[in-house]
This record gives structure tokens, sequence and C-alpha cells, in this order.
């Protein structure tokens, strides 16, 4: 889809432009009650919203993606990359605008409501501070404590100053004041929902249909992002010799990656929004009533049937679920079931390394334990799997490693290229740290406790409150 495209100097004063300006976070609270039975005049302002604000979050990655330190950005695999981010960021700003519309309707969309005639009901809540934040621009966990340097500073890798979402510039004020918008970007995707007893113009429900279209074309065009970058950082490690990454690496793919879950998130809710039938439960790829007890069940299911076909068992370790069966809550599922599917798999093997394959039938048991909390909803997953050494305690975050043997030269097969969701039983480092900004994303968390010699503890916590808004690095 890319092939062939190149970045112009004149696109490029366009990314750093846009890159100069703030991200705008949401929560999961507030697109639940925007997104409920959506009118086309509502999923218009989802349009304008997304039609300014992912190219300044594409721009951000661009940007960042073409000053990597170490020579990282020079990497075949990193240029295909930032190639997408560009081919994205102009697809979306030269996308056609709205068509000339009635003066009523031009009033119905853009009149901001007054304070006495705004109805409190349909005003949405604001968002919390994501304490996501904390770790992701302090970088304070104690895994990270022990990280390798790679020259032994982190120059070029700063993050920018925080403007209350915690990221961007001290020029951000000054590039919104140039845009002149009507009312601030926060402000204009939480408006109220518009009325769906307004006669929308057919011109308006086929805006919404052709921007929906080039979102899906660049939710396709970057299915492959995270693979892309692990083999960017693969041939980095290749050409430097070098037997892992530094802080200063991985913090930058803590922020780009979840980046990239913020990105696909709101292009895949703006998609379900525009495209599915409307579900009781459902808002977009939202649930507001997901399952947590069938969620975890169908993971266990997965990753067992994954050790199975890998280790060519009858039966792989049994998992014992104690959780609630009732105990529902607003969240994504796909993003609880890559979480709960990663670890189980982590789970597994390590039990099946630890006790051998001719053990099976008389494997300790892996349990998941699911506790409902006045904030929080947690998840803890227990194993037998012989734990980690304390030693290794500051590695097991760190993307690229991995305790799974590799052959020499060995690089990542097809069918780990292909998505977030194909991943092999382990082999590539990615399943912890991923899984960890899956949690953080929506305000929650994820830790480990490891006693090296009996097992491991990982406990999930999940934001129950949905308040808290995207940690936007």
């Amino acid at each position: 889809m890319s092939h062939g495209f190149r970045i112009t100097s004149a696109l490029w004063d366009k990314i750093h432009h846009f890159a100069s300006f703030p991200q705008t976070g949401v929560s999961l609270q507030q697109m639940v009650l925007f997104g409920q039975n959506p009118s086309q005049g509502t999923l218009l302002k989802a349009s304008q919203f997304l039609s300014e604000e992912l190219p300044v979050r594409l721009a951000h990655r661009a940007k960042e993606l073409d000053e990597l330190p170490h020579n990282l950005s020079a990497m075949p695999s990193i240029e295909k990359v930032k190639n997408w981010y560009a081919q994205s960021f102009e697809e979306l700003i030269k996308f056609p605008p709205l068509p000339a519309l009635s003066p009523e309707i031009r009033r119905s969309l853009f009149s901001p409501p007054s304070v006495a005639n705004s109805n409190p009901e349909h005003q949405l809540p604001s968002s919390t501070p994501n304490p996501s934040l904390e770790h992701m621009l302090l970088v304070d966990d104690v895994a990270n404590q022990n990280f390798p340097t790679t020259n032994g500073s982190n120059s070029g890798w700063a993050i920018g100053n925080g403007n209350g979402n915690g990221n961007g510039n001290g020029t951000a004020v000054e590039g919104f004041n140039k845009l002149k918008l009507r009312v601030p970007m926060e402000r204009r995707y939480f408006a109220a929902p518009l009325s769906s007893n307004i006669d929308w113009p057919p011109e308006l429900r086929d805006y919404n249909k052709r921007f929906t279209r080039l979102l899906e074309t660049i939710k396709t065009r970057h299915d492959p992002t995270v693979t892309t970058v692990a083999q960017g950082v693969l041939e980095w490690k290749q050409s430097q010799r070098a037997r892992h990454i530094g802080l200063d690496m991985q913090q930058w793919l803590d922020r780009f990656y979840l980046s990239r879950i913020g990105i696909r998130f709101l292009i895949g809710q703006h998609i379900a929004l525009n495209t599915q039938e409307s579900h009781p439960d459902y808002v977009g790829i939202i649930c507001t009533n997901a399952n947590v007890h069938d969620i975890i069940e169908e993971a266990i299911e997965n990753a067992r049937f994954v050790c199975e076909e890998h280790y060519a068992l009858f039966s792989s370790p049994p998992v014992q679920l104690i959780c609630p069966q009732n105990l529902t809550f607003p969240y994504v599922p796909g993003h609880l079931s890559h979480i709960i599917f990663e670890l189980l798999k982590n789970s597994l093997r390590a039990v099946v390394e630890r006790h051998g394959v001719g053990s099976e039938g008389n494997f300790p048991p892996i349990k998941v334990i699911v506790v409902e909390g006045k904030e929080d909803i947690t998840i803890k997953i227990s194993d037998e799997g012989g734990g980690i050494a304390r030693s290794a305690m500051g590695l097991i975050w760190t993307y690229m490693y991995t305790t799974m043997k590799l052959g020499p030269g060995e690089g990542l097969d097809e069918g780990f290229r292909d998505s977030d969701f194909k991943a092999p039983m382990a082999g590539f480092g990615y399943g912890l740290p991923l899984s960890r900004l899956y949690a953080r994303y929506f305000g929650g968390d994820l830790r480990l406790i490891s006693m090296d010699g009996f097992g491991t503890d990982v406990y999930i916590h999940l934001n129950r409150l949905s308040s808290s808004r995207e940690p936007l690095p």
C-alpha cells in the first residue's frame, strides 16, 4: 500500500507543524456515553474530532521515528513504519472537507450549547488523569531499575514537558490558537450527543461513509506495525551485536506502542459505530457489560489449545478459574482477552518446561482468581512454573527479552508479523510488556511477583470506574 511512497520536504513541514500540537485524551466512560444510539450528526462530530486528532497523533510518532538515536531510524523496518505513518497522515489532512450545509444544520452541529439551555444529563463527565502517566513519564517501576544502558546516556529520548494530558511541548498552546477552532479539541468530541430527530441531509451520511472507508484503509495498513517495529529492533540488535536493548529504547517502545493502542482504539471505535448494527451490550467495540468470567474462560481455552499444539500434549496443565459468573463492567473485551491469553501462555509454558512433558496428567494447576474492589477489578494468575531469578527481574519487561531459545540468525516468522493477536507460544519477548500497556491504557496496571524455585504471581488491575483518560506519551 505504501510501496514507492516518499516523504517530501513539504510533507515533513506539515508533520512537524502538527507534532507541535498536544494530543487529546478520552476516557472509556466518555466514549460509551457519546456513542450510545449515535445520530449521523453525532457521527459527524466524531469524524471531525478524528480528522483533527489523528493527524496530531500520527505526526508525533512519525517525527519520533525519524529522530531515534543509536542509528535505529536507519533500520529498513523502522523506515517502512515511518512511511506508513506519514502516508496515513497525508491522507487524513488531504481528505475532502465537509460539503456546504444549510444554516439550520450547521447551527445544530456547531453551535455550543448555552449554559441556560444545556441539560446536565446530556453533559458528558470529565475524564481524570491516567495513573499510568506516572509510570510512563517517570519510569519508576522497580523492574526498570536494573535496566542495561546502551551508550551510558539517554540523550535524545527525553519525553516532552506535560500540558495536562502528559504530552506536548511549549508550542502547543500557540499552535492551537493558530487553528482558531470553534471550541477546544477536548470539548468538541465530548459535546453532548446530537438528537436523532433531526433530518440529517444525505451529504452528511456520505461524508461519514467516505471517512470511515479511509479509516479502514489506514487501520489495515498499520496492522503489522508492532511486529515490523520488532523486526526493526531485531535488525538494530544484529547490526550492533547487542544482547539487550537499553532503557532509552525501552521507554520509546513503551510510548510508541501505547500510542498505537490509542490510535487503533479510536479508529476501531469509529468504524464500529458507523458500520455495526446496534447491540444492547455494545457501544462500538466497547462492551458495556463485559462478562469477566466468560472472557477469561475463552482465553483459558485458547491458551491451553496453543500449549497443547506447541508441546504435542493431549492435555495441557489445568487452569482453575475462581470468578463470580455475573461480574460485568464496561471494557474492551479484545484488550482483556489479549492480556489474559498472553499471561496464561507464559504460565503454561513455565509449568510444562519446569515439570517436563512426561508429567502430562500430573501438572500442578494454574489458578486464576478474580476479585471486585471499589475502584479496581483485580485478576491474579498463579503458577508453579519455577519462578524467575531475582537477577532477571530487571529484564522481564524488556522488549525482545525472552527465555525461549532461538536459532542463530532467526528472525520473526511470517505468522507472527500479521498482527498483535497472532503471537506464537513464545519467542520474542513482547507478551509481558505489551500486556502491561493494554492494562495501563484505561488506568489499570500489571505487576509480577516471583518466588524463585517455585512459581510466579501476576496481578492485573483493571479500572472499573472507566473514568481515566488515555495516557498520551
